[in-house]
């Protein structure tokens, strides 16, 4: 194969074609998927073809393969988990990132692409209040951001007590102690999973999932001194969006020691906006956080972000150096010096874009409008007959029983099954619940009175 000028065109303008159909459609279609991908597979697979078949075929076929199997997640009602649609600039600039192709590691070799990404991390710190001098790494996912900075905590723990896992590992580290609410997110226990830290020791939480800080208090009294701590909270619960009291927890935690994550997956955009900033009041003084740009901020998928105040930890932990990697001296790092990966797509590249597109403004409009628009579901669900918001609605987020396990679960199987919303089912404190997670930018007020009257279907229709 040669390259050619127009080698792209015919299958670009396809993909174009089709990504067009396919957010046009969004508004309107059935939010879930109408097959399985048992039934998908069939069309997916078979024999490899023996010779090439035209890229602008392929798209095609890819399309039609597609259609059946895909969720609109950039629907204005879906509500299904803490997943955002995609702004304008955000999605442009993420076809421009795959066109470009840079390997966005060395800024020595990817200038473009690094320096964007590094215009966007300080946008970045000023909006959510951040230490400036914080180092920014544009990881895959929330997942992955917990990974990271825990990995940077892991690192500056054991190096106090003169410990150097880069060099030693952990055999015969001294262990270090996590402390974890019991409502941190699963994402927490899998970083520390594949850290080698093992499971976290649970503090007690309060009734809507915030840490008690007289429970960590206790529990941190309790570790044997010179242990190395670490301490996870939370900003933004899974399930009632409710936020860890964060000035006193990591206060306590300091007093004794410890490094203090915050996971912030989607909560920690709440400081970009004036009336919810005081729910991350303190937050500034943790030592690290994750949060996911393609939740709250709405860019494409595989952007989570990892920030740590101490650059050392963070670059002493994940940094790399060879001969063939060429550094860019002086500067403030090559982007793979803060994170896990050599190799990268330029996934900090849609945040820049979404950023310069909204403005301090905007990012602030966006994440008011997404609140506001889960406490009016909440009043207009409440009013369903047999329907009981079960959580403080201060933020994202929305649980709802409908009388008992069994007619929740039918409540919410009836409503996916209509195809109007998508709203997950899910167990929260010991019973079933609707879950609703209002993370996209396009919802409005009539998608949300849409959604509240296929609710109110759902309960209507559904019997156990």
């Amino acid at each position: 194969m040669s390259f050619q000028g127009d080698s792209y065109d015919r299958a670009l303008a396809r993909a174009a074609e089709h990504a067009r159909a396919w957010l046009d459609s969004v508004a309107e279609r059935p939010v879930g998927p109408s097959a399985t991908a048992a039934e998908l597979l069939a069309g997916f697979s078979g024999p490899l073809p023996d010779g090439p078949t035209p890229p602008e075929d392929v798209v095609d076929l890819l399309a039609k393969l597609s259609a059946p199997g895909l969720m609109a997640i950039q629907s204005g009602r879906f509500f299904g988990w803490v997943m955002g649609g995609t702004l304008p600039a955000a999605l442009a600039a993420d076809w421009l990132v795959s066109a470009w192709d840079q390997n966005t590691g060395m800024r020595y070799a990817t200038p473009a692409t690094a320096t964007a990404e590094e215009a966007a991390a300080g946008w970045l710190l000023d909006l959510l209040g951040l230490p400036p001098g914080a180092d920014v790494g544009f990881v895959t996912g929330a997942t992955m951001a917990n990974f990271t900075c825990l990995g940077a905590a892991r690192t500056a723990v054991l190096s106090q007590l003169g410990w150097d896992v880069a060099r030693d590992g952990l055999a015969g580290a001294p262990k270090v102690r996590v402390l974890a609410g019991e409502e941190r997110h699963d994402t927490v226990d899998l970083a520390l999973r594949y850290l080698g830290l093992g499971s976290p020791a649970l503090v007690a939480a309060d009734e809507q999932g915030r840490i008690r800080v007289d429970a960590l208090t206790e529990s941190l009294n309790d570790v044997e001194s010179g242990t190395p701590v670490v301490v996870c909270l939370q900003a933004g619960n899974v399930h009632s969006g409710a936020f860890d009291p964060l000035e006193a927890a990591i206060e306590v935690a300091h007093q004794h020691g410890a490094w203090v994550h915050v996971d912030g997956a989607f909560g920690l955009w709440a400081a970009a906006a004036p009336s919810f900033a005081h729910l991350l009041a303190g937050a500034a003084g943790a030592d690290s956080w994750g949060t996911d740009a393609h939740k709250t901020l709405n860019v494409p998928y595989d952007c989570g972000i990892a920030i740590v105040a101490d650059p050392v930890a963070m670059r002493s932990t994940f940094g790399a150096h060879a001969s063939y990697l060429i550094s860019d001296d002086p500067g403030p790092g090559d982007p793979l010096e803060k994170v896990p990966e050599f190799s990268r797509r330029a996934r900090g590249v849609p945040v820049w874009a979404a950023l310069r597109s909204l403005g301090r403004s905007g990012v602030a409009e966006l994440v008011e409008g997404l609140a506001g628009h889960a406490r009016a579901m909440a009043e207009g669900i409440a009013r369903i007959d047999g329907a009981r918001v079960v959580n403080d609605v201060v933020y994202t987020q929305v649980c709802v029983e409908f009388g008992d396990d069994a007619r929740t679960r039918a409540v919410t199987a009836r409503l996916i099954a209509d195809g109007t919303v998508w709203m997950s089912g899910s167990r929260w404190r010991d019973r079933d619940v609707l879950r609703i997670s209002v993370s996209n930018w396009s919802t409005d007020a009539d998608d949300v009175r849409r959604s509240v009257d296929a609710v109110r279907r759902a309960s209507a229709d559904s019997s156990v």
